[in-house]
């Protein structure tokens, strides 16, 4: 009985942490998302016969840059059964980011 009790805490705690990082990587998406959603204005201005300020084109390289950030997640989700691989792929991007700051700090 006890051992089953241990069982259902660890799945409890494992359905718990997928939630939470599922949570996460959501909010990022969308606060991501927002970011990039003025860019299709600034990509019609030439078809429009406007030309690009320097500060659009510092902004479409930043929106650009934003979206490579993201594609990860947008190849994931074109996939079949994609949105089943979401939480894998937030927890190996959570993964890599911390691998980041372990050699920033000088480690291995």
């Amino acid at each position: 009985m006890a051992r089953l009790r241990e069982i259902t805490r660890g799945a409890a705690r494992v359905l718990r942490s997928v939630a939470d990082l599922t949570i996460r990587e959501k909010q990022f998406l969308v606060n991501e998302f927002s970011q990039v959603k003025g860019m299709m204005p600034l990509l019609m201005k030439p078809r429009n016969r406007q030309r690009w300020s320097a500060e659009d084109r510092a902004q479409i390289a930043q929106q650009l840059r934003r979206l490579t950030r993201m594609s990860p997640y947008l190849v994931v989700l074109v996939m079949p059964g994609g949105l089943v691989m979401l939480p894998a792929l937030a927890w190996w991007l959570d993964r890599r980011r911390g691998r980041g700051r372990v050699r920033a700090r000088g480690g291995a």
